[in-house]
């Protein structure tokens, strides 16, 4: 079950969802719009690899905006932090920013319970569109989970991305070998 505005703000109230900054005005009837941090980033290498750390450039948003490429892969970040510890967070793109073009996430639109972080993005676009820091960009669903969590994510061992950041965060991949080859 999705949850709706009310219990979205019941919630928050309890503890079991932190948004901040939050907004009155970015509550939806049943999401919360997240909004474009000022960070952006792009991988280093045009060849990227499973097994290495892929090292990334990061830079900031200008005040005029700035135009993403087809041809470029971004790294984005969400200027809301954000804790889930009783429900499974799914950020999907706003119809807005779909309409122009605009992929917010390749394949991670699913946050864990106990995921508190901001969000990276990872945006694509399908024609130059210019972005702007502040802008809203896309939009957390809430799901109830049935039964209790024996771990939250971010007291798992193996979760890759607890460490909090205001930056987009590379991919983790690189970690996942390390970790088979040091269990064999």
């Amino acid at each position: 079950m999705i949850l709706s505005d009310k219990e979205i703000l019941r919630a928050m109230e309890v503890g079991d969802i932190v948004i901040t900054p939050f907004r009155l005005d970015a509550l939806g009837s049943n999401s919360y719009d997240v909004h474009l941090g000022k960070t952006l980033a792009c991988y280093r290498d045009d060849v990227l690899d499973a097994k290495q750390h892929n090292l990334i450039r990061t830079f900031e948003i200008p005040e005029e905006g700035f135009v993403l490429q087809p041809h470029e892969f971004y790294l984005g970040v969400t200027e809301e932090y954000t804790e889930t510890h009783r429900h499974v967070p799914f950020l999907e793109g706003k119809s807005s920013v779909g309409r122009l073009g605009i992929d917010i996430h390749a394949t991670a639109g699913k946050g864990d319970v106990g995921f508190c972080n901001t969000w990276t993005l990872e945006i694509s676009v399908k024609k130059p569109v210019r972005v702007y820091a502040g802008m809203p960009i896309g939009q957390i669903i809430y799901f109830e989970i049935r039964g209790e969590i024996l771990t939250p994510y971010n007291m798992k061992h193996s979760a890759k991305y607890t460490a909090q950041t205001h930056l987009p965060v590379e991919s983790m991949m690189w970690k996942n070998f390390l970790r088979s080859s040091s269990d064999e």
